[in-house]
């Protein structure tokens, strides 16, 4: 190999001789496995924008719990569960409950949650070390946080295994899901507090504003290339670790946040594939709406 090579696979290798980083390195790429699961089922379902929103309103339960039991990253945690799950069943009970559609009524609790987190986070003097939870601090991945994204993504993997049939019946033929008996409101409240304990789980690598980019992106980018629902979450998993992989790395040489490090490398993915995608693909679209119109300029003349 040329000194290039060789310094270049060394600055690739050289973050994860540290412990801090191989924990890092550990949560992002179990966050990609859940990801891929869960980011999949919510680009087929259309339930991206939901997702963002509930990703957000994880803040003022994370901003309470600091409030009231101090740096105590359990806490914060939980406080983000209950936040995110009871955002979740109150949209679902709303909807159900009133005429307002679902997306309305996570539109408008997650404004009134967002607005009282960021009101909680200005009035409590530690807008500092908050940011660790709104945009990822990979140096603060520790144990606890580490046994929390194992649980969140055991979990999701076996229920994902377990009711997998009934996953793909409600993700392509709904309809055919409620005549046949299934009980949707709980597979989708189900559905949603998983999103919540994943999200929760992507708090200190990711951060409250970009967790979603860990499951959206990757499974956007598999859906341009897959035309099987398998296919799409192992390759929506397989893009999640390369880009958490990559991302971390730039992360450290460069000092940019964890989150946003990883989204970008993620994004970057995504932008080619939307560009050069062979079927599915911007180029693909116009040179095929070229031939389209070119071959009827020909049979006109």
């Amino acid at each position: 190999m040329t000194p290039a090579t060789l310094a270049f696979i060394d600055g690739l290798a050289e973050p994860f001789r540290h412990e801090f980083m191989l924990r890092g390195l550990a949560s992002a790429l179990l966050l990609s496995v859940s990801g891929g699961l869960l980011g999949s089922v919510l680009v087929l379902r259309r339930l991206a924008l939901l997702g963002d929103a509930l990703s957000h309103s994880l803040l003022p339960g994370v901003a309470v719990a600091w409030l009231l039991f101090g740096h105590g990253i359990l806490a914060m945690l939980i406080g983000a569960l209950a936040t995110g799950l009871l955002i979740a069943i109150g949209s679902a009970l709303l909807s159900r409950l009133t005429r307002l559609k679902e997306d309305a009524a996570f539109g408008s609790f997650f404004l009134v949650a967002y607005a009282g987190g960021i009101a909680l986070v200005s009035q409590s003097g530690t807008r500092l070390d908050l940011l660790h939870f709104l945009f990822g601090n990979i140096l603060g991945v520790g144990p606890i946080d580490l046994a929390v994204t194992a649980v969140a993504t055991g979990v999701t993997v076996l229920l994902f295994v377990l009711f997998f049939r009934g996953i793909v019946l409600e993700v392509f033929d709904p309809v055919f899901s409620r005549a046949a008996g299934m009980h949707v409101r709980w597979f989708h409240l189900g559905f949603l507090s998983l999103a919540v304990l994943n999200l929760v789980a992507a708090l200190q690598t990711m951060g409250v504003i970009l967790a979603l980019g860990l499951f959206l992106l990757p499974a956007a980018t598999a859906y341009l290339w897959c035309d099987r629902f398998r296919s799409m979450i192992l390759s929506a998993a397989a893009l999640g670790m390369l880009g958490s992989t990559g991302g971390l790395v730039v992360s450290f040489h460069t000092g940019l946040s964890s989150g946003p490090a990883i989204v970008l490398c993620l994004g970057v993915a995504f932008l080619i594939s939307a560009l050069l995608s062979p079927r599915y693909g911007v180029l693909h679209a116009v040179r095929t709406a070229w031939r389209e119109r070119r071959a009827v300029r020909h049979t006109a003349d």
